[in-house]
């Protein structure tokens, strides 16, 4: 007690909250936050007042209080290149391609106006002739214009879906099998796993996922042969199948996938995660046959304009609105989320809200819908590995085999993104 006594006063006893006895400093923080709480509702109910009065006031806060994410910060090569080791927005890329180009022409045009002026004698005896070249070269403008990639307007535009019309050139010439202009047959997959695999239940599901495959177990039996990849891959070809979807596991998990697009490639490596089957999912619905409705949504580099291209082959493009079934194939930072869900069109509650578009405002038309999700399964998550030109690694020959591999440094900079 003496030592208490004794005890020199620090510098917080001055302040009211700092006492030195336990239940006087609770109670003293508990009026602090009651009058701490009491001042910011009111700062609220002022700037609401305000800013009824003053929309555009509510709209500046809400534009400076936008939360920062590394979507948001994201950092893009500046360069002008449209490999599949370059990280640019393909988007950007062509929009800043046909700005010079109208630039240069602009410039081209001005410069004959100058040589036409210089000399007055052609200049009078051809000013039909110069009107007509002027609408010419202003109707070329207008269709270099029209030809832009732009996607249809919608009533709820989707401001990360994925428009593979922004495909580069080169990369469709790298790649000719998978853009083509000629319309590609109905996706037939063949499905199978490594060798020995214990993943007979997870090919079953994936069954269900693609639509018109077929399983086919692998062996290594003493007796049996044991067909590789690029074996398996000209057999199916020769049977009009599509792609190869093979499952590799370990300790008998599933932990990758491979996909290889037929007759001559390219291959796709990914690495599996997160894997749940839909019969696991609370409160799931049944798939049915129908071919389901694909939506790729945040591809906007070359390669990852090159993997949509890939994922959208698997599918038939005719989906079968009446079986009401949507597959998502997001993609953020890399990471390629797969769900499955089942939808409905229902009336809207009394105590739902209206659907409001991208600027804050009450959609037209749709006062009354909503659209109820019911998940189908199965959910996982994707990540490119490797992509390799022709079937495999064994398939693939040349220098430009390995188009692209992914290494653990392209993760040291967390702005920066492949896909």
């Amino acid at each position: 007690m003496g030592a208490h006594k004794g005890r020199k006063p620090s510098s917080g006893d001055s302040l009211s909250k700092k006492t030195s006895n336990k239940l006087k400093r609770q109670q003293l923080y508990i009026l602090h936050k009651k009058d701490k709480d009491k001042e910011l509702r009111e700062q609220r109910f002022r700037r609401k007042k305000e800013e009824d009065k003053d929309p555009e006031l509510r709209a500046a806060r809400l534009a400076k209080n936008k939360p920062q994410t590394l979507e948001t910060k994201r950092v893009w090569d500046d360069v002008d290149d449209d490999g599949l080791g370059v990280q640019v927005d393909v988007e950007q890329l062509k929009r800043r391609r046909l700005e010079e180009e109208e630039r240069a022409q602009m410039g081209a045009i001005d410069e004959e106006e100058e040589d036409d002026d210089d000399d007055d004698d052609s200049m009078l005896a051809s000013d039909d002739e110069e009107g007509e070249d002027n609408e010419a070269k202003k109707e070329a403008l207008e269709r270099k214009r029209e030809k832009r990639a732009k996607r249809d307007t919608s009533l709820a535009p989707s401001t990360t879906s994925t428009n593979l019309d922004l495909t580069p050139s080169s990369l469709a010439a790298k790649f000719p099998t998978l853009f083509t202009d000629i319309p590609p047959p109905t996706p037939k997959v063949l499905i199978t796993t490594s060798l020995n695999s214990t993943l007979h239940n997870e090919a079953d599901v994936f069954c269900t996922v693609f639509p018109n495959s077929t399983y086919i177990r692998r062996t290594n039996h003493r007796y049996g042969h044991k067909y590789s990849l690029r074996e398996i891959s000209r057999f199916a070809a020769n049977r009009e199948y599509t792609a190869v979807v093979m499952l590799r596991e370990d300790s008998k998990k599933l932990t990758g996938l491979t996909v290889v697009h037929l007759p001559s490639g390219p291959t796709f490596t990914f690495s599996i995660t997160n894997f749940m089957e839909g019969r696991k999912l609370p409160g799931h619905g049944n798939p049915t046959n129908h071919y389901p409705e694909l939506l790729l949504n945040n591809f906007k580099t070359p390669l990852g304009l090159l993997t949509a291209k890939l994922f959208q082959t698997l599918f038939p493009p005719q989906p079968e609105f009446q079986g009401r079934q949507v597959l998502t194939i997001h993609n953020q930072r890399d990471f390629l989320f797969f769900r499955r869900h089942r939808y409905v069109f229902r009336d809207k509650r009394a105590t739902e809200r209206n659907i409001t578009g991208t600027d804050g405002k009450d959609m037209e038309g749709v006062e009354g819908i909503r659209v109820g999700l019911q998940e189908v399964g199965p959910r996982f998550t994707l990540k490119l590995r490797r992509v390799d030109k022709g079937i495999g690694r064994a398939g693939s020959e040349g220098d430009d085999a390995l188009q692209w591999e992914w290494k653990g440094k392209m993760e040291k900079d967390r702005k920066r993104f492949n896909l």
